[in-house]
């Protein structure tokens, strides 16, 4: 059976929310007679179940931001989605919010696994959480930590150096500097940016700034240069 899906789901009926943009949450007893529907073969409770969850993928696909495109993010966690909205067994009585995340965050991870070698410098920026002074750590940070240090294998060689060059082709003096600082690139110890900020004598929040805008240049000349 052919299913096509519509992301276009900033532009739909009445019961969109005004504020998000997205369909607003179905109620319980409402879900669960288009599950039963869906299950029986019936397109057009599917697609309503999709359109009506498709703030799931959104959010979701918020942490791979910077690595993959939103628009492509939407279409891979939409299938991600679908997927779970044919697999979902109601009567069970687990939450589909839940299911359906896990769902679509699988089809994003495993499209990523599926083009590694594309990925492998733009996901340098994904966000994996923050350290204790607040500040995001993206999978970069760990190239500091023991069991990523530069050297131990030809793998991290590779990619370091593959850093390196991409530094050097993108930033300014002052840029390469303050991202070797917080990403502990190159033998250097990882600094929080209020180090940097005190070593640099200029302010936290054009750290902040300074580093945004570098790992944007960054990303926009992998994204230029991918093929």
């Amino acid at each position: 059976m052919s299913f096509r899906i519509d992301t276009n789901f900033n532009n739909t009926h009445n019961s969109q929310s005004k504020e998000s943009g997205f369909l607003k949450p179905l109620d319980k007893e409402t879900e669960y007679n288009l599950f039963k529907k869906s299950q029986s073969g019936d397109k057009a409770a599917t697609e309503e179940l999709v359109a009506h969850n498709m703030r799931l993928v959104v959010h979701v696909s918020k942490k791979y931001s910077q690595t993959i495109e939103q628009e492509e993010l939407i279409s891979i966690g939409s299938c991600g989605l679908l997927k779970a909205v044919r697999s979902f067994n109601v009567d069970k009585g687990t939450q589909f919010s839940t299911y359906a995340a896990k769902c679509i965050d699988n089809e994003i991870l495993m499209f990523i696994r599926a083009n590694k070698k594309n990925f492998v410098n733009v996901s340098l920026f994904q966000p994996i959480g923050r350290d204790k002074d607040g500040n995001e750590i993206s999978l970069g940070d760990t190239l500091s930590d023991d069991q990523y240090k530069v050297g131990k294998t030809i793998e991290s060689q590779e990619l370091t150096e593959e850093i390196r060059q991409l530094m050097l082709a993108t930033l300014s003096e002052r840029e390469f500097l303050i991202i070797k600082l917080r990403y502990g690139l190159f033998g250097e110890e990882r600094v929080p940016q209020r180090e940097v900020a005190s070593r640099l004598n200029i302010s936290r929040s054009y750290i902040s700034r300074i580093e945004k805008k570098a790992l944007q240049k960054m990303k926009a000349y992998l994204l230029r240069n991918k093929n």
